[in-house]
């Protein structure tokens, strides 16, 4: 199994560019450019993923995957948040069903 520090280490240096300068990092200038901007990223990898996806390529897949999980890092800085809020989430949803779990959602 692969160490998941590296979500880790990825949220820390994300989070030490929240004060560099735009010009000097791409996080920094996603960052200093708002929600709207790292949402757009989003979709677009997101975009990039299915059609890896539905190309049938398993290393496009990894890869287009990645890119998204990174800018989904950059999101979670954004609202200052780190992978072990959604680590934890995950823990909490282990051994529950599915469907079961989504029928516990507050409707909106």
């Amino acid at each position: 199994m692969t160490d998941t520090t590296i979500l880790h280490r990825l949220a820390e240096t994300i989070e030490s560019r929240k004060s560099a300068d735009a010009d000097s990092s791409y996080v920094a200038k996603l960052l200093h450019g708002g929600r709207d901007k790292i949402l757009k990223k989003i979709a677009e990898e997101s975009a990039e993923t299915l059609m890896a996806s539905k190309d049938g390529n398993p290393d496009q897949v990894i890869y287009e995957t990645a890119d998204l999980w990174f800018h989904c890092l950059i999101l979670l800085a954004h609202h200052g948040l780190t992978p072990n809020d959604v680590l934890k989430e995950l823990e909490r949803r282990e051994g529950v069903s599915g469907i079961t779990e989504k029928a516990s959602r507050t409707k909106e």
